[in-house]
């Protein structure tokens, strides 16, 4: 077994449902403490936290970001064997965070391991973000560590972050950008009644029908070179109180737009607004920004990891910023290149979740190869 199929494995084992961290955090500051890093644990609210670091303070700083935190398991019936506890079966480990992302942290401890034995003395810096807080709220999280090293003027140059990326083999995808995240929460207001006298209520459910078929329709933009056109998506919808002989007095609904750099907030307020009061909706939104679009230019970390790759597959990657968001929306405002790679991100969420045997040591040379390219 390779060092890095163990650590993985060991991490898989601990429930670190969001935001709960079970002891992860802990493993891996021991492995970064035993090769010489500052390490310092960020505990915010409830929420664990480290910021670690190694290397001269002359030169470049580069970075792993990731996650300790995984998703709930859904329905355990549905499982093949006991999410917690990794279990190999044709080539694959299946459990909880297999893929997100504890076989990325796994692999970016032992890279980093195996680089500094070889190059103690490696030119700039190499730190490490880790949090428990991505699969959740990103409250506490790498947006509260990020402005605690803004406030103290430190910095990040080059950030890689962890998360499958690849979608179809390791390291096909690199993810040099996210669209950004805008979502409401409204309410539809109408008047409750019994169905057989529609004419003293007034039905919610009816009034937002029309403008929700036009904003589920409508077409946003085009998208950009490098974006996917802006989607608007319906998350949760609900009204009634459950008797079937009453109109409901108001409803309620979960929206959000992924939106590409061509869109504003406010414009995107605007129309959504504007479509709702156009068909008579009345209604309030209470809105929220989870992270606005970034995009990193091609440069010196996203060339260094696609010949990191092509040294580990013989194949050139392909730039993407599609998918949903992840934490690099918080570490790009300070300035720095932002990329992700991970295994592939196929089962990612689901039941089942499982990554290729070989695809946890790829990722290791891969992240190796970084390094080297980086740092020396």
């Amino acid at each position: 077994m390779s060092a890095t199929l163990e650590l993985t494995r060991d991490l898989m084992a601990r429930r670190s449902v969001t935001p709960a961290d079970e002891g992860c955090q802990v493993v891996l500051m021991g492995r970064l403490r035993a090769l010489g890093f500052e390490v310092e644990p960020l505990r915010f609210g409830s929420v664990e936290n480290f910021w670690a670091r190694h290397g001269r303070e002359d030169g470049p700083v580069f970075c792993f970001a990731g996650h300790t935190d995984v998703v709930p398991t859904g329905p355990l019936e549905e499982w093949r064997s006991d999410p917690f506890v990794p279990t190999v079966r044709d080539g694959l480990l299946y459990g909880r965070g297999a893929a997100d992302m504890k076989s990325g942290l796994a692999a970016m401890i032992t890279a980093t391991e195996e680089f500094v034995a070889a190059h103690p003395r490696h030119r700039g810096r190499i730190a490490f973000l880790i949090t428990s807080d991505e699969e959740g709220p990103s409250v506490d999280g790498t947006k509260r560590v990020v402005e605690a090293l803004a406030a103290r003027q430190e910095r990040i140059d080059w950030c890689l972050v962890g998360e499958p990326s690849s979608e179809g083999s390791i390291g096909d995808t690199i993810k040099i950008g996210r669209r950004g995240s805008f979502s409401g929460r409204l309410t539809v207001h109408g008047v409750q009644g019994h169905v057989a006298y529609p004419h003293l209520a007034e039905n919610p459910v009816h009034k937002l029908a029309p403008a929700l078929a036009e904003l589920t329709s409508r077409v946003w933009d085009a998208g950009t070179e490098h974006f996917d056109p802006t989607s608007f998506q319906v998350s949760n919808l609900n009204a009634g109180t459950g008797a079937p002989n009453v109109i409901p007095g108001d409803l309620k609904a979960r929206f959000n737009l992924r939106y590409s750099p061509v869109q504003t907030l406010d414009g995107l307020k605007e129309t959504v607004e504007g479509i709702l009061r156009k068909h008579g909706v009345r209604y309030t939104i209470e809105w929220y920004v989870s992270g606005e679009p970034f995009y990193t230019l091609p440069g010196k970390l996203s060339e260094s990891v696609r010949a990191a790759i092509e040294e580990v597959t013989g194949r050139e990657p392909k730039m993407s910023t599609g998918g949903g968001t992840s934490d690099g929306r918080f570490i790009a405002p300070m300035g720095a290149q932002v990329v992700e790679l991970g295994v592939v991100n196929a089962s990612i969420h689901k039941v089942n979740e499982c990554v290729r045997l070989t695809d946890i040591d790829a990722l290791h040379r891969m992240y190796c190869n970084v390094l080297r390219n980086l740092l020396t």
